[in-house]
């Protein structure tokens, strides 16, 4: 996957806010698992995946419904924003953080 911004947390949480709790980290994992796939096609291929797009998160994120980005005086927003967090720290060897 390549680098990951805020904008790529920002569009995960989102999608995260309207999918229901249960099932908020699979669908992240879900979307991490696209964004890995569609930036090694980009880099063997040279084009843009034609679902997953470039190989950000956020790409992986805008092909599903995202919520209007509220603000973090939102608790579940915030749940959701540090849920992507913690998901990308728990697999640093599948992104380009360096949490450690």
């Amino acid at each position: 996957m390549r680098t990951v911004r805020y904008c790529d947390v920002s569009a995960a949480a989102r999608v995260m806010l309207a999918t229901p709790p249960a099932n908020r980290e699979q669908v992240c994992q879900r979307m991490i698992r696209e964004a890995e796939f569609a930036d090694r096609f980009v880099r063997r291929l040279g084009k843009l995946h034609p679902k997953w797009g470039n190989g950000t998160l956020q790409a992986a994120a805008r092909r599903r419904r995202l919520c209007r980005e509220p603000s973090f005086s939102d608790p579940e927003y915030c749940a959701c924003f540090q849920q992507v967090l913690s998901i990308l720290h728990d697999a640093p060897e599948k992104t380009d953080c360096k949490f450690r």
